[in-house]
């Protein structure tokens, strides 16, 4: 068996692990400057921005309205609505970026790796044939082609292109 070694991200985990602060995402719930804060749309019970801190372009997390740590408290029409939410997101990026893959994924807990544990969301990273290489691992950099607001902007744009009805 191989290892994939990341001493780099410990760093992150336990830097923002004792810190006791007002939920990141609920405050973008809350504040409706969809813009300012990189959200590209909002349904119901779900809404899906960009992640500030994105593995690769078009890096998009996909949160739940209610604040909950796990997906078991959410009832069947909001976990649905996470899912729609979800799967258009990944449609969206697909459409805009064309990736050859994408990683899927959710971090139950800050054991888990979730860097907010306290509020459900769900990553979506848009992946290229040889899209990561030696550079987070020697310089602990990574190497993001296209502004935050380029790719809310394209995305966005696609978004009100595709769907043209209004979600809230």
């Amino acid at each position: 068996m191989q290892r994939l070694w990341a001493p780099w991200r410990e760093k992150y985990v336990t830097k923002i692990a004792g810190k006791k602060t007002a939920c990141v995402f609920c405050q973008i719930l809350a504040s409706r400057q969809d813009n300012k804060n990189l959200v590209l749309f909002r349904s119901p019970h779900a809404a899906v921005l960009l992640n500030l801190y994105p593995y690769s372009n078009g890096h998009c997390l996909v949160i739940a309205r209610r604040h909950v740590s796990d997906i078991s408290p959410l009832s069947q029409e909001e976990y649905s609505d996470l899912m729609e939410n979800l799967k258009t997101a990944k449609d969206l990026v697909q459409s805009v970026f064309n990736p050859e893959g994408f990683n899927v994924g959710i971090n139950l807990g800050r054991v888990a790796g979730a860097g907010i544990p306290g509020h459900i969301h769900i990553h979506i990273v848009p992946r290229w044939a040889s899209d990561h290489n030696f550079m987070p691992v020697v310089s602990d950099t990574r190497v993001i082609s296209q502004s935050l607001n380029l790719v809310y902007q394209k995305l966005h744009d696609a978004y009100k292109k595709r769907y043209r009805r209004t979600r809230k």
